[in-house]
């Protein structure tokens, strides 16, 4: 096979619908454009435009409220973190901290404020945890696992009261 031997599979490239080459091909004339007007010309963008009218996106009310403050946490979970012990991700012995979750590959910090720890699945070790934040179900669960969790921002919560 040679470079001009190439060609593209068969329909892969659609043939452009010829306009303007008279009455008989149907897209004769106005080209299938209608009469005149603003949009049988060319270039013409009119998303959204209602001919000079209060356009609809700005004659409804905006609902609803983006706080700029909003804190952005990581999820983790249980199942998750059990996994990581299971696999050698992580040593239980150790106090695990949020620099030791990314290290292992749990969690993603990088936009995130944090790591929230969720209760989904199960953790069968005793483990020492600090995470910006967690749920009383997953606090209620590593606890009865002999463990404890420590959640920073009920600190910071507290050092500012």
């Amino acid at each position: 096979m040679k470079l001009n031997e190439i060609r593209d599979n068969p329909g892969a490239r659609l043939k452009s619908k010829r306009l303007g080459r008279g009455i008989g091909s149907g897209k004769g004339k106005t080209s299938g454009k209608g009469v005149k007007g603003q949009k049988a010309r060319e270039g013409v963008s009119l998303n959204g435009f209602e001919g000079g009218q209060l356009p609809i996106y700005r004659r409804l009310p905006k609902r609803g409220f983006n706080n700029v403050n909003r804190k952005e946490y990581a999820p983790l979970n249980l199942g998750a973190l059990d996994a990581a012990f299971e696999a050698g991700k992580l040593d239980a012995a150790q106090p695990i901290t949020e620099a030791a979750l990314r290290d292992a590959g749990l969690v993603r910090l990088g936009k995130v404020d944090g790591v929230r720890l969720l209760a989904k699945g199960t953790i069968t070790r005793a483990i020492n945890i600090e995470v910006s934040g967690a749920s009383a179900a997953a606090v209620a669960a590593v606890e009865q696992a002999g463990g404890s969790v420590k959640t920073l921002v009920a600190k910071a919560q507290a050092d500012a009261a």
